[in-house]
């Protein structure tokens, strides 16, 4: 009888040791905001791919053994870049980091495309035409965070999902008791916005570092510095018109009331000294100092209300870019210093071959006597856009060029003159939806 008591408890011993193994290797690495300590190392690899190369980036089938008992694992979830094209709807569409590259996310999956020279450089589609309603990349490595949208979204919206194109799967999940609205990433941190809340992860590891509460954010407004070493994050504070600018290097948290309306439209330099924001009137945009608040410079884009749909700084911050639901993208000459950060306003000159009168109104020698409006700051350089649809701008690697992409499926380069300015010149155009326009 003890030799049959023994016999059962090894065969239990192993039945349980086979499922812990099983459980295990079919487990999703999940982080939930309310666990933040049980968070395992999802150990990502970046691998970047080269810009030359004219196909897509190399797909790799994934290992035979599970990746360290972390994996999505969801074979529903693969993708299938072979499926038949079809018209794609588009669900999103961002630059990545350095304006290099812009993804796109469908009904049925994501594109990834080079700005300069304008291609495709690949695209997943998924075999049950899932919808991605937002994909962010990091700079151009094969690490991306998708976020499902649409009708038939192919993951949860409130997960964020994480996809390592080197092994064409997903190896990851951040999920949240609401919907996501909105991803960005640095190359040390994945920071994820809700509707009311924002967490911030260290990448290496998925540890939640930091949770910010915000003012109801449905547009999941959020911008996060790119240079090493200084991580910069801004977002709406708890009031109406207020920015939260978190200087993590320095532990410091400042506070700008930046505008008497809510706020539509946000961004930041690259180094994180210069924040630019626009109200939901959409009259006047506002550069700001984000180490001490201050107001350095302030631009109008015109007189009547109106929905900005994107800002962008220059790699320099000496332009910006501003589009709207004008259907025009206007480019504006900045005053700051980048070298004199500390400033309230810059006494510097722009550059000689930047400075552009007209950028004044010719009615500012009576400023004080009329209304603000006659002694505003104008943009330098516009483009008038077909109507119809949203488009939002950045600028491109080529000297005084501007990328403007839309949700209709366009992509325009163009260029402006510094020393005159008005309109500017379309270089380029291409309708990234239609196969046949792909590279």
């Amino acid at each position: 009888m003890q030799g049959i008591t023994s016999a059962r408890a090894v065969v239990l011993d192993i039945i349980s040791r086979v499922f812990l193994i099983l459980f295990f290797s079919m487990a999703t690495l999940c982080s939930f905001p309310s666990h933040p300590d049980s968070d395992p190392d999802p150990n990502l690899m970046l691998h970047p791919y080269l810009e030359q190369q004219q196909q897509p980036w190399p797909q790799h089938d994934p290992p035979d053994d599970d990746y360290s008992g972390r994996s999505s694992g969801a074979d529903s979830a693969a993708p299938n870049p072979a499926a038949i094209d079809r018209a794609a709807k588009l669900l999103h569409v961002s630059f990545n980091q350095d304006y290099g590259c812009f993804s796109t996310g469908t009904d049925g999956g994501f594109r990834i495309y080079n700005c300069d020279p304008f291609r495709e450089i690949f695209r997943r589609d998924f075999d049950c035409n899932g919808g991605i309603g937002a994909v962010e990349m990091l700079f151009r490595c094969n690490i991306l965070a998708l976020v499902g949208g649409g009708d038939a979204p192919q993951y949860p919206v409130n997960k964020v999902m994480i996809w390592d194109d080197h092994q064409s799967r997903c190896i990851g999940e951040l999920s949240f008791r609401s919907e996501v609205r909105g991803v960005r990433l640095r190359r040390d941190r994945i920071v994820v916005v809700l509707e009311h809340k924002i967490y911030v992860y260290n990448f290496s590891d998925l540890k939640l570092l930091n949770q910010i509460e915000t003012i109801a954010n449905p547009k999941g407004l959020c911008a996060v510095s790119q240079i090493a070493g200084s991580f910069v994050l801004v977002c709406p504070g708890l009031q109406k018109g207020q920015v939260r600018v978190e200087h993590y290097a320095s532990k410091r948290t400042k506070f700008i009331l930046a505008h008497d309306s809510r706020m539509a439209c946000f961004t930041l330099s690259q180094d994180g000294n210069f924040l630019a924001t626009a109200s939901s009137k959409g009259t006047l945009v506002r550069i700001f100092n984000t180490h001490d608040g201050s107001l350095l410079q302030e631009v109008r884009r015109g007189a009547d209300r109106a929905e900005i749909y994107s800002l962008a700084f220059s790699p320099t911050a000496q332009w910006l870019a501003v589009s709207s639901d004008k259907d025009t993208v206007h480019v504006f000459s900045l005053k700051v210093n980048p070298g004199n950060v500390g400033s309230e306003r810059s006494n510097s000159p722009p550059d000689s071959n930047t400075a552009v009168n007209t950028s004044i109104s010719s009615l500012s020698f009576i400023k004080g006597v009329l209304p603000k409006y006659f002694s505003s700051e104008w943009s330098v350089a516009q483009f008038r856009l077909p109507e119809g649809s949203q488009h939002i701008a950045a600028f491109g690697h080529q000297k005084n060029t501007v990328v403007i992409l839309g949700l209709d499926g366009s992509f325009y380069r163009c260029k402006f003159d510094p020393a005159t300015g008005g309109e500017m010149a379309q270089l380029e155009y291409h309708n990234f939806l239609k196969p046949e326009e792909a590279f």
